[in-house]
């Protein structure tokens, strides 16, 4: 009765354990995704602009594969508003009176390839992340 019991259970089982193991795949490409995009935004607050730099600190970043900095570094000024940046002309003062400061956001972009495709999915999803960092110039 148990062998019974347990054949009818196991694919059941198996059915929901594989969507459960690509999320979590797809979750810790995303992680690793972020973190590079995050190496990319330390290698320009430690080093200043250098978009090929920071290319390259994006890429290098993790083992994942494929990886990309795209859309490519971008350096712009903006005064801090609250919890964004309002985008001002280089050496601008900012509305509290301080000067408008350097930033530069970093963009990281890779695709992922479910285990098992899924209709609402497509064949791969494409993984972005973005970080944004104060520099001093």
């Amino acid at each position: 009765m148990a062998a019974v019991e347990f054949a009818i259970i196991a694919p059941l089982l198996i059915g929901m354990l594989i969507p459960l193991v690509d999320l979590g795949l797809g979750i810790a490409k995303n992680t690793q995704l972020h973190n590079a995009a995050q190496a990319g935004a330390q290698y320009a607050f430690v080093n200043g602009w250098d978009s090929t730099a920071i290319q390259n600190a994006v890429t290098s970043a993790t083992k994942l594969s494929p990886i990309e900095a795209l859309p490519a570094p971008s350096q712009s000024c903006g005064c801090p508003t609250g919890t964004a940046v309002t985008t001002v002309a280089c050496g601008s003062v900012c509305s509290d009176g301080t000067n408008a400061g350097t930033y530069v956001t970093v963009n990281a972009r890779s695709s992922y390839t479910p285990v098992m495709p899924y209709p609402m999915l497509g064949s791969s999803v494409t993984l972005v992340a973005t970080s944004i960092v104060r520099i001093n110039q």
